[in-house]
């Protein structure tokens, strides 16, 4: 059991773990004030100490490139330099230095980092907004723009937490150029019917 870093501030006793994720608000047992304790599941998960290099003790130890006073623990798999328990980057089971991680991160060559992501919220409002410099454009745009809205709906949106009123001011927008190009096409057909 894990000791608990949370206490009622009512009186300041500890809650005991058995509080924590319950469905309804449950007593404080020293002085029956009523909690409802939601935690994330990283509070149950104990921290691992981080790991220190060791010292070489003899001159024909293997010792880590990138300080070489330090015993080597482990190769890396991608360049094959020797690393100490400092240096070992650990990325999914996969042993690398923090040159090939940087590498890799810059090149893309490590698929389980993301570098980038498409901004569809950003490109369905740009599709919907721009063309509206020349008005001509949003005939062709606007339904694009409607497309990459709705299709892209569910796609995470950026690394950093964003809202999707991007998405709903590109329907929006697109949705109105769309009526108003239907609504100017049916007059237009209406006076060429009339005139001809």
């Amino acid at each position: 059991m894990i000791p608990s870093a949370l206490s009622c501030s009512q009186c300041k006793t500890p809650f005991p773990e058995e509080l924590f994720g319950q469905a309804e608000p449950t007593p404080c047992p020293t002085c029956g004030t009523y909690w409802q304790i939601e935690v994330f599941p990283a509070f149950f998960r104990r921290i691992t100490p981080g790991k220190d290099g060791e010292l070489l003790l003899t001159d024909g130890e293997a010792s880590c490139f990138y300080h070489p006073n330090k015993k080597a623990a482990i190769p890396c798999q991608n360049c094959g330099r020797f690393l100490c328990a400092l240096c070992d980057c650990d990325l999914h089971g996969k042993h690398i230095c923090p040159a090939c991680l940087e590498a890799g991160k810059t090149k893309g060559k490590i698929q389980n980092l993301e570098n980038r992501r498409t901004l569809y919220d950003s490109i369905a409002l740009s599709l919907a907004v721009l063309p509206l410099l020349i008005f001509y454009f949003t005939a062709i745009t606007a339904p694009i723009a409607l497309y990459v809205a709705i299709r892209y709906w569910n796609r995470p949106l950026s690394l950093i937490r964003r809202t999707k009123w991007r998405y709903v001011l590109a329907i929006v927008i697109a949705g109105l150029q769309i009526i108003g190009w239907g609504v100017g096409i049916y007059f237009l057909a209406k006076n060429w019917d009339s005139n001809g």
